[in-house]
Order: structure tokens, then sequence, then C-alpha cells
């Protein structure tokens, strides 16, 4: 019995920007526990198609749709065409997010709109665009990938902590307008993890690497996989009475202001 509440087989799963990274290993996550997988991507159709494959060498069913998460026009045909030609959409991760790094003094306005944009409107966006059809079809899951700046600032990324500190908000009033008609919205805050886009820094001897490691009290970057665990919660059964937080898999950095792990 309890296994079935984690159960996802014949749910769909819609995540952005899941051709890599982050977003991928979470649509694997919930592709294990039964789901379909819409993979979202919009830089290339090659890059969506291969990263398609690359759930198929897993046994996971998977579909590509790329769109432009910016676009409300391409979104509302992209969930009209997933709707039609692979069915209505259980479970919607807004994963796609971008980050750039400069001093607020030094950041062009344009670059400040376009994190804004990406990483807080889009989620507002697609949801809104697929929540419809949750409503109509008596419910459905939500999840918003947040960032530990959506509790904490850190210098140079203060657009990106802008937009989470904002996607945290918006997660709790989804919440509040949605859970009504049996809808959980709810969101992850990663910590920081090993992935490609971390490599150059995570190693030794590195001021950050070292830092990272020091001060996460489980003593180590996170695995991409480490994610898995509360999407498959989030989208499942499981949390059907849970909705407006944002579980952090952060290793326990927020937990502490204390001393590193290893003193």
């Amino acid at each position: 019995m309890s296994i079935n509440l984690f159960d996802l087989t014949g749910k769909i799963a819609l995540v952005t920007g899941s051709t890599h990274g982050l977003g991928m290993a979470m649509a694997k996550g919930l592709g294990m526990a039964g789901a379909t997988i819409v993979v979202n991507g919009n830089s290339s159709q090659e890059k969506i198609d291969n990263a398609v494959a690359e759930y198929a060498k897993d046994g996971i069913k998977a579909f590509g749709s790329k769109f432009n998460v910016v676009n409300e026009t391409e979104v509302k045909e992209a969930i009209a065409a997933i709707e039609k030609e692979i069915g209505y959409i259980d479970i919607l991760i807004n994963n796609a997010g971008i980050i750039k790094r400069s001093p607020l003094l030094e950041m062009e306005v344009a670059d400040f709109k376009e994190v804004i944009d990406i990483d807080l409107v889009s989620p507002f966006i697609v949801s809104k665009h697929v929540v419809k059809r949750m409503i109509e079809r008596g419910g459905g899951k939500i999840i918003n990938i947040c960032s530990m700046m959506s509790e904490l600032g850190r210098d140079s990324v203060s657009a990106y902590a802008a937009a989470k500190g904002g996607l945290k908000m918006l997660t709790q009033s989804m919440a509040t307008e949605w859970a009504k008609y049996n809808i959980q919205t709810n969101g992850i805050g990663p910590g920081y993890f090993a992935t490609s886009q971390t490599a150059p820094i995570r190693v030794d001897g590195h001021p950050f690497n070292e830092f990272i490691i020091s001060r996460t009290p489980a003593g180590r970057w996170g695995d991409p996989d480490d994610l898995q665990g509360a999407a498959i919660f989030l989208s499942s059964k499981a949390s059907d009475f849970v909705n407006g937080h944002v579980i952090y898999v952060d290793g326990g950095i927020l937990a502490t202001i204390g001393k590193p792990y290893n003193e």
C-alpha cells in the first residue's frame, strides 16, 4: 500500500528544461516511477530528440515538445498539441531557468528582465495553460523549481534571487487559489549540485569547492539523482495534502550557520 502511494504509472508529466542537468534527473525519477515524460527544451529539436533517446535507454517512455516557455502563444499551442497527441498533463515541473552573474551596479536592465521572465514569469505562463485542464479533470500536481536563493541573497546573482524569491511566493499563491480543485502546488529548492555547469569549480583547491563542501552539513555536493525522491513525492498521491511548501534538497545548508562539518 505504501509503495502504491508513490506509483506514477499512467501519469503524464511535462518537465520544462528537461533535456539535460537537474531537469533530466528529476524527469528520469518520475519516469522510473512509471510516468510518461514530455521533454521540453527550446535550443534545438536535435537536443530534444537526443534527450528522448537518452530516456529510452532507461526504459522511460518520453516524447519531445519544443517551445519557448516565455512565449505565451507557443506555450498555449504546445500544451494543446500535447493534450491531443499524448494525453492530459497530470504533473507539471516548471524547471526551465537561467542565471546571469553580475553585480547589480553593472547589470543591464535587459539582462535582469530576461532572468525574471524565464525564472519567474514562465512558470506562471506554463502553469496557467496546464492548470485549466487539471481543474476540469479534478486534480493535478505542479512543482516549481525554486532555489536556496528563494531564501538567501548572494553576491552577483541578485536577478536570480529576486526571481526565485518571487517563485516561492507564486508557489504559495498557486496553492492558495488551486488547492480547492485538488491541485497541489509545491516547490523544490536545490542546493549545490554536481553538474556539467559546476564541473570547473568542483576541483580540489578551488575556493568555492572548498566553501561548499565545508559549509554543507552533508559534506559534499549533491548528486542530481538526490532530487528524484522529492520530485516523486510531490508528484504522487503521497503528497495529496501537501500544498504551498518548498522542500529544500540542500544537504542541510539552510539549516545551519554553524561551523563547517569537519570542524
